[in-house]
């Protein structure tokens, strides 16, 4: 049986589009969908039961809204809360459980990317066993076109391997931003040009060969596009998703995971597509 997948919500309204997405994701893998909220462990000890009914009766309405809203199928579904610290009680259930993966809400403080290192989601960002999904639009149909920014890294091929095969059906665009030395002084000479022309095609063919070297070791040809434009990564992706409207990004984790990654802060200050962060190995 495929491992389950954990949606954890906070009951708020950020948290439809992740529910919803879960649902479909659930449903596509043939997975069972655990939902799971955390209490505040310093509410007086009488009010959590009533609470954690009232938080079931929420969940389990909001279950049956959007299934109706978006024509979405019942995967195999079980509710839960705990009492606790939430990325705590979040990242232990996805150990206890072996999540293939963890949906979550966007975060509400949008724009502002200072305030994202303590919360809830970027927490669980730096601690998760699984890859986990940040969702922030609603799920009118399955991920299409998928954008997985890579390099010669262990943790960009890992991300590619996670994104052929979770996705088949998708659309990957694999991006590279490159940058050459000597651009700056020497960019209008014509013989810069030309061996900058050569060095991005040496790139290129170097990078289709790590890719169909991964593709030899999995079933199925999806439909892959490489794209190599100049510049800065952060600027380099922040402009592309901009331009081409994907509807996911996805992105593998440092190996030092107290260390944030300029990528994932911008994807998540700024959210065009929903995001998922994967682990390094």
């Amino acid at each position: 049986m495929s491992r389950p997948l954990l949606f954890a919500t906070d009951l708020s309204q950020e948290n439809r589009a992740a529910f919803a997405r879960a649902l479909r994701l659930a449903h596509q893998q043939g997975a069972q969908l655990d939902t799971l909220h955390v209490l505040d462990p310093y509410l007086p000890h009488r009010m959590l039961h009533d609470l954690e009914l009232a938080v079931n009766d929420d969940i389990s309405a909001m279950l049956t809204d959007l299934r109706e809203d978006y024509a979405l199928e019942l995967p195999s579904l079980m509710i839960q809360t705990v009492v606790g610290e939430p990325h705590v009680e979040i990242v232990r259930e996805a150990h206890e459980r072996q999540a293939s993966l963890i949906v979550l809400g966007m975060h509400r403080k949008r724009g502002q990317k200072d305030l994202l290192y303590g919360t809830t989601m970027m927490r669980i960002l730096r601690s998760a066993p699984c890859p986990v999904v940040v969702a922030s639009y609603l799920p009118t149909q399955p991920w299409q076109h998928i954008v997985v920014p890579i390099d010669f890294s262990l943790t960009a091929r890992q991300t590619l391997k996670e994104a052929l095969i979770r996705f088949p059906e998708a659309k990957l665009t694999l991006l590279h931003a490159w940058s050459l030395p000597g651009e700056l002084e020497l960019g209008s000479q014509a013989f810069y040009a030309q061996w900058r022309d050569h060095e991005v095609s040496r790139l290129r063919e170097a990078l289709d060969n790590e890719v169909e070297s991964l593709l030899r070791e999995l079933d199925g040809v999806p439909d892959i596009e490489l794209a190599l434009e100049p510049g800065q990564p952060c600027d380099v992706l922040h402009d592309y998703v901009k331009r081409h409207s994907p509807d996911l990004v996805m992105l593998g984790s440092r190996s030092r995971p107290h260390q944030p990654n300029p990528l994932t802060e911008m994807l998540l200050s700024e959210p065009h597509c929903d995001v998922m962060l994967c682990r390094p190995w």
